[in-house]
């Protein structure tokens, strides 16, 4: 028996759409993951009998995802306006910094333990008053649907069809860390290969008949294929700088970890397992990162 938390059809407004130093669309999965910790975490603070419940996996199912960009031949992001500011004796406009931003509706579907049925519309309703008190994404939450604890028997012969179809209509983000692994064997640059596989190729077709152009589009592999930032690699061992935030803890420098990602459809997965996204820790190469695929 598993036990998971649906949060249903969550609507985030102004999330952040830099998700890495070089790319911009979908949030990345360290905030999603980083949200869901920190409901945990308000959890236990909100009701002490929850006090050592743990949040492990997280599946995110996108339902809209509308970038804010002007789109043409080139896209540029839609700013926002600072308010004025006073100089001398007259306003102006004061200099800002653009920032990509992105609404998105998702649902929300984590793994967790030691929520006992006797509790569980205790849990539900504390999970529902919490969210929407949160940002995701540095994303304010405008609604969401009323948390569900579900149970399941992995044993029946249905499985985790019902789970499965309160995700429907959606595209779940899963890893495919698998494809650079396998083109990465050669001496190939790792950023070349991932854009081998993000590339479109266009095809004009030009027929004598008419003056009509028929255009065809292909890519490397079929498949929603995007970039997604999934972690940070240590380019420094850990110490103390000065002004870091908390003084108690080691500070380390890093870099963002971006790999490709794929949006599927929730019926086309057999196992939730393969949905489901966990932190994982790597000390030797100084990995902190968010996981989907089992390693081989």
């Amino acid at each position: 028996m598993k036990t998971y938390i649906v949060l249903p059809d969550v609507q985030i407004h102004n999330a952040n759409a830099m998700s890495s130093t070089y790319t911009i669309g979908f949030p990345a999965m360290t905030a999603w993951l980083g949200a869901v910790h920190a409901l945990q975490r308000n959890l236990s603070v909100w009701d002490p009998i929850f006090s050592d419940i743990t949040f492990s996996k997280t599946a995110v199912v996108c339902h809209s995802c509308n970038l804010q960009v002007q789109k043409g031949y080139r896209n540029a992001i839609i700013g926002t306006a600072n308010p004025l500011k006073k100089k001398g004796g007259a306003y102006e406009r004061p200099p800002f910094i653009a920032e990509a931003r992105v609404h998105v509706t998702v649902t929300l579907v984590i793994e967790t333990s030691r929520v006992l049925p006797e509790y569980k519309e205790r849990c539900e309703h504390a999970i529902t008053m919490l969210l929407p008190t949160m940002k995701i994404a540095s994303g304010d939450i405008l609604k969401a649907g009323k948390a569900e604890i579900v149970y399941i028997d992995e044993e029946k012969d249905y499985g985790y069809k019902p789970l499965i179809a309160k995700m429907m209509p959606g595209y779940v983000l899963i890893e495919r860390r698998d494809i650079l692994e396998q083109e990465a064997a050669g001496s190939e640059d790792g950023l070349d290969t991932l854009l081998k596989f993000l590339r479109i190729h266009c095809h004009a077709d030009s027929s004598s008949e008419s003056d009509r152009t028929d255009w065809t589009y292909e890519r490397a592999i079929p498949g929603w294929i995007i970039p997604i930032s999934v972690g940070f690699k240590a380019i420094s061992p850990l110490m103390q700088v000065s002004h870091q935030r908390d003084m108690t803890k080691p500070h380390r420098f890093a870099e963002n970890i971006v790999t490709l990602g794929e949006f599927k459809m929730p019926y086309q997965f057999d196992d939730i397992d393969d949905m489901m996204w966990h932190y994982e820790y790597d000390e030797e190469q100084g990995l902190y990162i968010c996981r989907n695929q089992k390693l081989q």
